[in-house]
């Protein structure tokens, strides 16, 4: 089992607008057997956002990331979010 937090730095105050727009992208996504949440900073630096994934194995990771951004409705729902995002990052953790 993986964990993948995908961290965003957002643009002051555009957080909000990134953690909607990942919501509309996870609801559609919902028929997808992956457990994710979204993360907004509480004491992390301003305007942080972390998707978090829980996999199985990283193949099945590459592939929903292949799948998601191959879908239309996904993309019109997650359409502008890097202007609102200034950098970010991966982290992968293996479950010990």
């Amino acid at each position: 089992m993986y964990v993948i937090r995908n961290v965003f730095k957002c643009k002051p105050g555009k957080a909000k607008d990134v953690i909607e727009k990942f919501k509309a992208a996870h609801a559609l996504l919902a028929d997808v057997e992956m457990d994710d949440r979204i993360l907004v900073d509480e004491v992390a630096g301003f305007w942080t956002v972390v998707v978090e994934l829980n996999v199985e194995n990283i193949a099945a990771f590459e592939s929903a990331m292949k799948d998601r951004g191959s879908r239309e409705d996904v993309q019109k729902a997650m359409a502008g979010y890097l202007d609102q995002v200034d950098s970010g990052y991966r982290e992968v953790f293996r479950v010990a």
